[in-house]
Order: C-alpha cells, then sequence, then structure tokens
C-alpha cells in the first residue's frame, strides 16, 4: 500500500522586474505542485512562510485544507487589516487548494462547490501598465510611469478624456470601469480636506462618461481608504448626479461605524474593503450593515479558505460579493474561479493593461476574458503554472524549505 502523501517542498519566488509581488509553490510527495501569489512587504512575506509556516507544515498532508489554515492563520484573529500575517497565509493556502484540486483532478470552481453561472460579469480597473506590483515606489496616489505608446494606459486617459476612455472600453465589450480622479487632491493634507475647485475637478471625468456614452458604462469610484469622513461624504455628494456604481473604500478601515454613518449618507452601493483580512473583522462590518456590497482580495484576506468563507457569510446577509485583483495572474485566476463558484458574485475585477503585459510573462494562461465576462478557465487545479521563462530567468531568486 502507497504512503500517503506529505508536502516535502515549500518555494517562494520573487524577481526585481515585479518588486511587490511573491509567489509560492508547494510540492508534496507525489510529485505534484501548487501554486499561490500575494503581493506588498515581500521580505516579511517570504520570512514569515519559511521561518514559520514551513516548520509547521512541511511533512503534514496535504489535503487537510482547514485545520492547516486554522493552524497557519492564528495570529491573523488579531489584527482586522490585511499584514504580513495574513498575506503569507493567503499565498500558501491558495496553493494548497490548486495542489488539492489537481489531486482529485478537478478544477479549482469545481472542489470549491461547482458552478454557480456560466460566466461572470467583469470590470476594468483603469491602472495604467506599471501600477501596483511593478511600481516599487510611487510618487502620488495613482502614479504609474506613462507609457503613451501602449494601447492601455488607462490611467493617464482617464485623467484626460474619460468620456473616450469609457468609449474605448465599451468597444472591446467592457461594460463597467473603475476610476480614483480625487486621490491626487489629498497628497498636500493627508485627506483631511477637499476644496470646492478639487471636487469639480475631480468629478469632471464621471460627466465626460455620461456626456460620451450615457448610461451605457457603470462607473466604480475608488477612494482607497485616504479620505476623513467629512471629505468622503463630499465627494459622494459630487459624483452623486453622474450616478456612480458604487463608492469604494471611502474612509480607513479602523473605525466601522464611520463607514457605516458614509453608507447611510448617499444611496449609492458602498463597497469593502480589500484592506480587511479575516471573517472576524468581516463579521462586524456585516452586523452594523457597513457596506452593501462586499469585496476582499484572495492573495490578501486569507486564501481562498477565508475568501469562500466570507462569500457564504455575506449571502447570510443577503450582501453580493466582488473579489478585488490588482494583484497579479495568480490571483485574477482564483478569483475567476471563485466568482464563478460563489452564487452572489456580483462582478470580477480585472486589469486589461496587466492582462495585456506583465501577466502575461510570469503565467502561462490567463482566464479567458470576452465581451466583458470571463469564463470557467480550462485544466485541473487553478488552471496555469509559472512559466519556464519566469522560473528560470537569472533575475527570479527562488528560496527553498525542505522536509
Amino acid at each position: 500500500m502507497a504512503s500517503a502523501p506529505v508536502i516535502s517542498r515549500i518555494e517562494t519566488l520573487r524577481s526585481p522586474k515585479y518588486p511587490k509581488g511573491i509567489w509560492v509553490r508547494i510540492h508534496s510527495s507525489d510529485g505534484l505542485v501548487g501554486l499561490g501569489e500575494t503581493s506588498h512587504g515581500p521580505d516579511a512575506i517570504e520570512a514569515h512562510i519559511h521561518e514559520a509556516i514551513a516548520e509547521y507544515l512541511l511533512g503534514k498532508d496535504p489535503n487537510r485544507l482547514d485545520i492547516h489554515w486554522d493552524t497557519m492563520a492564528s495570529r491573523m484573529k488579531l489584527t482586522r487589516g490585511r499584514g504580513v500575517d495574513s498575506s503569507a497565509v493567503s499565498a500558501v493556502d491558495m496553493a494548497l487548494w490548486d495542489l488539492y484540486a489537481k489531486r482529485v483532478k478537478q478544477p479549482l470552481y469545481q472542489v470549491l462547490g461547482g458552478l454557480s453561472r456560466d460566466r461572470i460579469r467583469v470590470y476594468n480597473t483603469c491602472a495604467g501598465y506599471s501600477y501596483g506590483v511593478i511600481n516599487s515606489v510611487s510618487k502620488e496616489a495613482g502614479h504609474i510611469d506613462y507609457r503613451p505608446e501602449q494601447p492601455y494606459e488607462d490611467y493617464h486617459a482617464f485623467m484626460t478624456d474619460a468620456g473616450e476612455l469609457a468609449d474605448d472600453l465599451l468597444s472591446e465589450g467592457f461594460t463597467a470601469m473603475k476610476i480614483w480622479p480625487f486621490d491626487k487632491y489629498s497628497n498636500d493634507n493627508n485627506g483631511q480636506f477637499i476644496s470646492s475647485e478639487q471636487l469639480d475637478e475631480g468629478t469632471e471625468p464621471f460627466r465626460k462618461i455620461r456626456e460620451k456614452v450615457g448610461n451605457k458604462m457603470d462607473v466604480m469610484v475608488e477612494m482607497h481608504s485616504i479620505w476623513n469622513l467629512s471629505s468622503a461624504k463630499r465627494i459622494a455628494k459630487s459624483v452623486e448626479p453622474t450616478n456612480p456604481f458604487w463608492f469604494e473604500d471611502p474612509v480607513p478601515m479602523d473605525n466601522i461605524d464611520a463607514l457605516v454613518e458614509f453608507r447611510q449618507s448617499t444611496h449609492i452601493a458602498t463597497t469593502a474593503s480589500e484592506t480587511v483580512a479575516g471573517r472576524w473583522a468581516f463579521r462586524e462590518m456585516f452586523e452594523k450593515q457597513a457596506m452593501t456590497i462586499c469585496m476582499f482580495d484572495i492573495s490578501w484576506v486569507g486564501g481562498i479558505s477565508e475568501a469562500k468563507r466570507i462569500a457564504s457569510m455575506a449571502q447570510a446577509y443577503q450582501m453580493p460579493v466582488a473579489p478585488h485583483d490588482c494583484v497579479g495572474p495568480v490571483t485574477l485566476m482564483f478569483s475567476v474561479h471563485l466568482s464563478l463558484n460563489a452564487p452572489n458574485a456580483l462582478i470580477q475585477e480585472t486589469v486589461r493593461a496587466f492582462n495585456a503585459t506583465w501577466y502575461k510573462d510570469i503565467v502561462d494562461i490567463l482566464p479567458r476574458i470576452e465581451n466583458g465576462y470571463a469564463y470557467p478557465p480550462e485544466g485541473i487545479g487553478a488552471g496555469m503554472d509559472l512559466l519556464d521563462t519566469f522560473v528560470n530567468d537569472p533575475a527570479t531568486v527562488i528560496r527553498g524549505s525542505d522536509l
């Protein structure tokens, strides 16, 4: 009788080309490999994985997903926001789920409970090519390295002619987009005040969208948790006449009562929050009805295990979920699997500038996105692997912990 497989090796992979990103591969003794991903604080995340998580996981049965999560995430229960613990647990949990789905020879969405729909609507976050994981030092909120020779420099586009950008997105089948024109006004005063002139300037992109395409495009307002409550309310009142789809992360998530007050101040949906990790923090937000739409990032919230639990909790409150991705290709793929599975999934975030460039330099396949929808990934597990060209690149640093 063959012995049961055990976790035999845990790897982290990093590259200076993507200075905020980190990838995780978990090997089992039967030759299977699971893939995970997270971002921001990669030095600390890498150290935590190899110095704490690996000591626990190596030699364990990889199929015991729930008890592994509970043991790894013991310190997550002490905090509300995402951090080193939640990011490290997220990446490892993703890899364990990928490994498990491969072992049972099923796509990830199937082991999560099967398809609730045949496709999921997506929206385009209008980031530029170097936003997020690639851009290691932001000069200002929303900063990018402008690349006018590229077709999807969407940050610059929404800051200059949002109407034309909306028209271009519609031509590709997108019917929803997310922009953040107010961020730059927070730099001088730490989000404590926004002037009437700045409100008018920041609202102009929304007016241009309506003038150009009418209500054919849903528009999300990203606020990045950088405004105090009074300023967030002023921004909301300024944009409300353009009928936005939602206000996202309008205030910092350190005072849920302030988020409740914001939500009650507007008839537009309030969405929160990619900055929150763990079901314990979301439980309070649900109980207080602090938001209209639940958003989380699988690679920060605690992995696919916790994202699935939080989605189920949200359903008990008649609340839809909208998984976040501005992180990397693995996060996008896992998010599409969950969005296709969760009965209360509303819409899935994607970034066309990333899908067209650096995402393709890391993995061998991306979710199929056509005419504004993402479709079920093919293959077993998450359905993707790291490219050999990425793994074998001399710039890629691989650190391993072995049984």
